[in-house]
């Protein structure tokens, strides 16, 4: 084979080397702009108009009665607390059956001990969030405080 034809196939393996690797730098950059968009981010205008509008939150009154989804794919779910402690994961059986990827079979537990209720994670693999902490051990849960367990928001309510 001459010597030019073998230049000129490696010359042409380099220039579609190059190609591939500009393309998944340009597909990583496309993913990073849909990652950004979708982080809600609220003009300071509307942000201020909504603050102005909003009275405070008044204080909770007495010990926490039911459970109530905020936000996700669940958002107005309310549960009554009893006794007895509430579920929470994609398994069927659970209290709060959860349809989202990020939640365990057997997510966390919430249970009644004494005058407040703790939440238990259960070993879950994506975590259980109180306040953007993510918890390891039992945490007693005051009402108003916002739960996370992947897209499901919740919190208790007096």
């Amino acid at each position: 084979m001459p010597a030019v034809i073998l230049q000129l196939t490696r010359v042409g393996f380099l220039i579609l080397l190059w190609l591939f690797v500009l393309a998944v730098i340009r597909v990583i950059r496309a993913d990073m702009r849909v990652a950004a968009a979708s982080i809600v981010a609220e003009p300071s205008a509307k942000r201020a108009r909504r603050q102005r509008n909003t009275r405070p939150a008044p204080a909770p009154s007495g010990p926490p009665r039911q459970l109530v989804v905020t936000a996700g794919h669940l958002a107005g779910t309310r549960i009554a607390l009893s006794q007895n402690p509430i579920l929470i994961g994609r398994a069927d059986d659970s209290t709060l059956v959860l349809d989202d990827d990020f939640a365990s079979t057997r997510h966390a537990r919430l249970t009644l001990q004494g005058q407040s209720y703790w939440l238990e994670d259960l070993g879950s693999t994506n975590g259980t969030y109180v306040d953007r902490t993510r918890v390891s051990t039992p945490v007693p849960i005051p009402a108003l405080t916002p739960i996370r367990i992947g897209r499901t928001v919740f919190e208790l309510r007096p």
